[in-house]
C-alpha cells in the first residue's frame, strides 16, 4: 500500500467473512483490508482515536465495539462504520470529576449482552454495564495485589473453561488475570510477560501482544509453548517511533493489538507513528514419513 495507515494505537479484529479491521489515531481511522491486504472500506475522521475493538453478534448479526479512547467513551458500529450507540463516563461510580477523567482502552460484551469496559488510562478498574448499558459496578483498582489491576489494558472472554471469564492484560503488572462475571477475582494466569496489551484465542491456545517486542502463544494450560517476532534490540522495545527503514520482516517492535482469522493466521498491530500491521501465515507442519 503506498498510503501510510498513520499512527497506529489502536484495535484488530476479523469479521466471520475474513475482513480484517484495523484502527488508527490518523486521518485514516478504520480501515477494513480483505485477507490479502487489499482496502475495502474506510471509516469517518469523527473515528480517529479507538484504542480497541471487538464484534459482537445479534440476531446472526456482527456489530463493531470500540473504546473510543479519543472522545472518552464506548460506541456501537455496523461493519459500514455507522453509529448505534455512544456511553460515555460513568459518572454515577463517583470515580471520575469530569467525563474527560474516563479513558477506556478495551471492551467486551458478555453472552446475556451486559457489556465489561476496562478503563486502562484512567482509574485502572473494570466497569461492568447491564444490557441495557446500565452502570452495575466496578472492580479492580491501582495496585499489584491480589484482584487489583495497574494499567488494565486489554480484556477478553476467555471461554475455554467450563464458564466464560474475563481475561485481563494487568500490563504494568506484567500479568494476565481472570474475573468471573460478576467481578470476582479468580486468579492470575501467568506472569512475568512483557506488558501484555491485548489477547487472541484461536481454539484452546491464545496469543498475547506484548508491547516489549514480541507476541507470546499460551496453550490451554497457559504454558507459553512459542514466541513470535522476539526482538533482541532492546532499545526497539515499546518505541512508539522506529521508521520503517529500521523494521525486520517478523520481528516486532511493540505488538498492540492481536486477532486471528478462521485458518489460523495471526494479525499484528503495532504502537507506530508510522502504522504497522504485520501477517503471519500459518504453518501446518506435516509428520515426517
Amino acid at each position: 500500500m503506498t498510503t501510510p495507515l498513520g499512527p497506529t494505537h489502536g484495535g484488530l479484529v476479523v469479521d466471520r467473512a475474513g475482513h480484517i479491521y484495523c484502527s488508527t489515531d490518523g486521518a485514516r481511522p478504520v480501515i477494513v483490508f480483505t485477507p490479502e491486504g487489499v482496502v475495502v472500506r474506510e471509516f469517518g475522521p469523527e473515528l480517529a482515536g479507538i484504542h480497541a475493538m471487538t464484534l459482537a453478534e445479534e440476531e446472526g448479526e456482527e456489530f463493531l465495539v470500540c473504546t473510543h479512547l479519543l472522545q472518552h467513551r464506548i460506541v456501537k458500529l455496523t461493519r459500514a462504520g455507522h453509529g448505534l450507540w455512544s456511553l460515555g463516563a460513568p459518572m454515577e461510580s463517583g470515580l471520575y470529576r469530569g467525563p474527560d477523567d474516563f479513558k477506556p482502552t478495551a471492551a467486551v460484551v458478555a453472552p446475556d449482552g451486559s457489556l465489561f469496559v476496562a478503563d486502562g488510562y484512567g482509574a485502572s478498574v473494570i466497569h461492568q454495564f447491564d444490557a441495557w448499558r446500565r452502570h452495575v459496578k466496578f472492580f479492580g483498582g491501582a495496585d499489584a495485589g491480589p484482584g487489583q489491576l495497574c494499567n488494565c489494558h486489554g480484556l477478553s472472554l476467555d471461554c475455554r473453561g467450563s464458564q466464560p471469564l474475563l481475561l485481563i492484560c494487568d500490563r504494568r503488572n506484567r500479568r494476565l488475570v481472570h474475573y468471573d462475571l460478576d467481578g470476582r477475582f479468580i486468579g492470575v494466569l501467568v506472569e512475568e510477560l512483557r506488558r501484555p496489551c491485548s489477547v487472541a484465542f484461536v481454539g484452546e491456545f491464545l496469543a498475547v501482544a506484548e508491547l516489549e517486542g514480541r507476541v507470546t502463544i499460551l496453550d490451554r494450560e497457559n504454558r507459553s509453548v512459542a514466541v513470535l517476532g522476539d526482538n533482541p534490540d532492546q532499545t526497539q522495545w515499546a518505541n512508539y517511533d522506529v521508521p520503517p527503514v529500521r523494521w525486520h520482516d517478523g520481528i516486532f517492535n511493540a505488538p498492540h493489538s492481536v486477532c486471528f482469522d478462521a485458518q489460523g493466521n495471526l494479525f499484528v498491530s503495532e504502537w507506530n507513528s508510522t502504522g504497522r500491521l504485520t501477517k503471519l501465515m500459518k504453518i501446518n507442519l506435516l509428520p515426517k514419513p
